[in-house]
């Protein structure tokens, strides 16, 4: 497959734009709680990232574009392009960089959650259910 660097490039900057999403959300968050609170959300949004990464590239990505139905697709393994074909991809953007893409839109849509959780849960509770 021929990659385009232009596509590959802006499938990249949309990452990172989104990435820093989870940086706004993180100062929006903490603007609304109590100082007390601040390293806790901080941590929270941190760990959106650090545990949802992992649990994407094995589950979550083999549910968006595993070879299942139209619904709901199967597992095929951690989330590499031998394990899940390259189909799904946009023409000219290699299969990593769509990876990462979508991974900072999973760890993002979770640090919205905490938000709505903010100073109402326990960190460890927070963890488990992100």
């Amino acid at each position: 497959m021929d990659f385009s660097a232009v596509n590959t490039i802006w499938v990249l900057v949309g990452a990172a734009l989104v990435f820093f999403m989870q940086a706004g959300f993180a100062m929006v968050e903490t603007g609304f709680t109590r100082a007390k609170n601040a390293g806790n959300i901080i941590m929270k949004n941190l760990m959106d990232f650090c545990i949802g990464t992992p649990a994407f590239w094995l589950v979550g990505f083999g549910i968006m574009f595993g070879a299942g139905n139209s619904f709901f697709g199967l597992i095929g393994g951690i989330a590499e392009e031998a394990n899940y074909g390259g189909g799904m991809l946009p023409s000219g953007v290699p299969f990593y960089a769509f990876l990462i893409f979508q991974t900072v839109f999973c760890a993002t849509s979770a640090t919205i959650v905490s938000g709505a959780m903010a100073e109402r849960t326990k960190f460890s509770a927070y963890c488990v259910y992100s």
